[in-house]
């Protein structure tokens, strides 16, 4: 035994604590946060995306993520007998431009395709052609004049590029379209140009030589975002309207208006459905046996 006060080393005692876990009760709270973030992500996405797109834009992601059969009218893409297209000619024209000449086909006037059914009387012979499958001369000659394909036009260049005309089975289609910085209507409302006046003229001088109805069909380009109030419907119904009134005011019998038709945003001319190519208006001349 040592005496007090010696040169003996202290004893040290290490108590070492031992807990299970951390303070932070583990990471598996992470691991749920980070889901719920990536949930709230895609859904301000999703979102945001319902917002900023056209009804069409809209259609056309919902069918890329979900692919349709080949006898949809949206075509799949597939690779089968049919390669992704319809056997329904009139469900071929909007895609690839064939199948039948009309958007709006009766039907005795739509074209029936090899899969298509006959309609009553047609099995008789395909040789006897319908009235309705030669045009009419008065109209192809209405259509050269206002083409210029007969060497002579009273409509100047600078105006005959704001007009396409083309013979379908409802008879011969003039269409009247915008083009940056030459508008037919002023912007956003039904109100003429100058340049529609000139063209609205043009066209009663020409329709003068014939006696076919007449159908008016009014057609707006889409808005760049789903508005609270999308006046398209009212816009393009107005807009035809007003035409219809220009060539009454220039001449044209009252008694010879077929239809007058406003197709909001839902025939575009061109891919972009928001493009000012889809501003347009288009008269149709109708055949005689189709007034």
């Amino acid at each position: 035994m040592s005496a007090p006060g010696g040169n003996a080393a202290p004893v040290i005692i290490k108590r070492k604590k031992v807990t299970v876990g951390n303070g932070h009760h583990g990471g598996a709270w992470k691991v749920a946060y980070a889901d719920f973030v990536t949930a709230m992500m895609a859904f301000f996405l999703l979102m945001w995306l319902l917002n900023a797109t056209t009804e069409k834009q809209r259609k056309g992601i919902a069918d890329y993520f979900s692919p349709t059969i080949p006898i949809n009218r949206i075509s799949g893409g597939g690779d089968g007998n049919f390669g992704g297209e319809s056997v329904f000619s009139e469900e071929a024209l909007p895609q690839n431009g064939t199948g039948a000449t009309n958007r709006r086909p009766t039907e005795s006037q739509q074209a029936r395709g090899e899969m298509g059914v006959a309609v009553k009387g047609a099995e008789k012979s395909d040789a006897v052609k319908t009235p309705e499958a030669k045009p009419d001369s008065d109209l192809e000659t209405l259509d050269d004049m206002l083409s210029g394909k007969a060497g002579e036009s009273t409509i100047s260049r600078k105006t005959r590029r704001h007009i396409l005309t083309r013979l379908t089975d409802e008879g011969l289609l003039i269409e009247i379209f915008d083009l940056p910085g030459a508008e037919l209507f002023k912007a956003g409302t039904a109100e003429p140009t100058d340049l529609l006046y000139q063209i609205a003229g043009l066209l009663n001088e020409a329709g003068a030589l014939v006696q076919n109805g007449v159908a008016v069909e009014g057609h707006i380009r889409a808005a760049p975002v789903v508005l609270a109030y999308n006046p398209v419907w009212e816009l393009s119904a107005e807009r035809a309207n007003a035409m219809r009134q220009l060539l009454q005011d220039r001449g044209l019998a009252p008694d010879r208006i077929q239809r007058v038709t406003g197709h909001a945003d839902r025939e575009p001319a061109v891919r972009n459905p928001m493009a000012i190519r889809n501003n347009r208006i288009e008269v149709i001349f109708l055949r005689s046996d189709s007034d």
